[in-house]
């Protein structure tokens, strides 16, 4: 009987998804970026303590998810990149350098891409707040608000409303204080560990300034 027998194919991905949330806001002269901290898989969650975040110089932090793998190799790649740099010219990279850099990276790896949301927040050489998107190969953009990763269809909305005021009509736009964008990155983080089953367990925010970094964790729910 086994010539009648259907064929079986057989399907394998080099990929895999292991969700996570990241968000970045620009300031006047800040910027902060966050992120969850839940390592999963499907329906298993791995670790409820692994933030997405990664320090890269002293006001420069890459925020990193999607393949757990490709994220590892793009940080450990980046990371050594930045030493050979500051080994050769004898300074650090700015954080415009380093999105250089990583766009570079993501490009050479166009025909077999990481699979990884990145978003870079540092401080720029006037001292105001800046981040960068990118997209799967590298091409990127300077922006004031991006949020990236799992929930990034839930975070994006509610950034566009309550910073970029769009699509409204007779209101002023206000100054964005470090405060607003703590309080406003705690708040849609709330709301997206409601809704998707990859973003929980805890919250990281960091705040870089010109005097450097400041973390704040905030517990999320754990189902």
């Amino acid at each position: 009987m086994e010539e009648y027998r259907a064929p079986v194919q057989q399907q394998w991905s080099p990929y895999s998804w292991n969700g996570g949330t990241i968000l970045a806001i620009a300031g006047d002269d800040f910027s902060v970026i966050a992120s969850d901290t839940r390592l999963s898989e499907g329906f298993q969650i791995y670790t409820r303590d692994s933030p997405k975040t990664y320090q890269l110089g002293d006001r420069t932090i890459l925020g990193c998810c999607g393949f757990h793998g490709d994220v590892l190799t793009v940080t450990k790649n980046i990371q050594a990149q930045m030493k050979i740099y500051e080994h050769v010219h004898h300074k650090k990279m700015s954080s415009g350098a380093v999105a250089q850099l990583l766009a570079t990276m993501l490009y050479h790896r166009r025909f077999f891409p990481f699979y990884t949301y990145n978003i870079l927040a540092g401080i720029d050489p006037e001292g105001k707040g800046c981040i960068y998107s990118f997209d799967p190969v590298g091409s990127y953009e300077r922006e004031v608000y991006r949020a990236g990763g799992s929930a990034a269809s839930m975070l994006q909305p509610l950034l566009d409303n309550q910073i970029g005021y769009k699509n409204q009509t007779g209101v002023t736009p206000e100054p964005l204080t470090k405060e607003k964008a703590v309080a406003l990155i705690k708040d849609v983080f709330t709301a997206a560990a409601e809704r998707d089953i990859y973003t929980g367990d805890g919250l990281r925010i960091t705040l870089i300034t010109a005097e450097g970094t400041e973390v704040t964790e905030v517990p999320l729910r754990k189902d």
